[in-house]
């Protein structure tokens, strides 16, 4: 079991849910927190709400780093309109993400070493930035030499995720266009995401 495997199933468990809806997490056997004292529960503070709020949200895009998270934020709250959807937008737009939501690949894990190895084109062109990101009507599709690799072609048959409305995807062409970025209610989060906490927890 790789690094990135057992990094993912304790990311689960240290947030005490199963972070990705994915069958294969150890949180659907113990739901508690791992270690010795993975089973003690206490009340968070209004801080560690938030934070918590903030680790889950940075997990599920393959636990980005802090800066780049920090920097996403900033820019989010730099924007117009609300911040809580702006930073959501702007986690959609990554390229890791669209290709995991594109379902060519199984996890966001995968998805942000399928792009850094070049399988990936925006365009026409490669683009091996996992963190890129997508515009609207940007046509993103897998290199014809990858189309057929066995990650891939598990991830397209595999009936665990659904392919959300602000993307058009044709898998028999292995191409997807970024319709438009997404508001929180349009994003399929296995788990219930609180970005108004994170705002609360970066403005405090």
């Amino acid at each position: 079991m790789s690094k990135r495997i057992r990094a993912k199933h304790k990311i689960d468990r240290r947030l005490r849910v199963n972070l990705w809806g994915r069958p294969k997490s150890p949180f659907n056997k113990r739901e508690y927190g791992p270690g010795q004292h993975g089973q003690r529960r206490r009340k968070p503070s209004d801080y560690g709400t938030q934070l918590e709020a903030k680790q889950k949200l940075k997990g599920y895009y393959g636990n980005i780093t802090e800066r780049q998270f920090r920097r996403t934020y900033d820019e989010a709250n730099r924007r117009r309109g609300n911040t809580e959807e702006n930073l959501i937008e702007l986690l959609e737009r990554r390229l890791d993400a669209v290709v995991y939501r594109m379902k060519f690949v199984p996890t966001v894990f995968s998805a942000r070493q399928f792009v850094n190895h070049g399988h990936v084109l925006v365009n026409g062109k490669r683009l091996n930035i996992p963190s890129a990101r997508v515009k609207d009507g940007d046509v993103i599709e897998i290199k014809e030499k990858s189309r057929e690799l066995p990650l891939v072609l598990s991830a397209v048959d595999s009936p665990e995720r659904e392919i959300p409305d602000y993307l058009d995807v044709n898998h028999d062409q292995m191409r997807g266009t970024f319709v438009r970025g997404p508001k929180l209610v349009d994003v399929p989060y296995p788990v219930q995401m609180e970005p108004n906490l994170v705002v609360e927890f970066y403005s405090s």
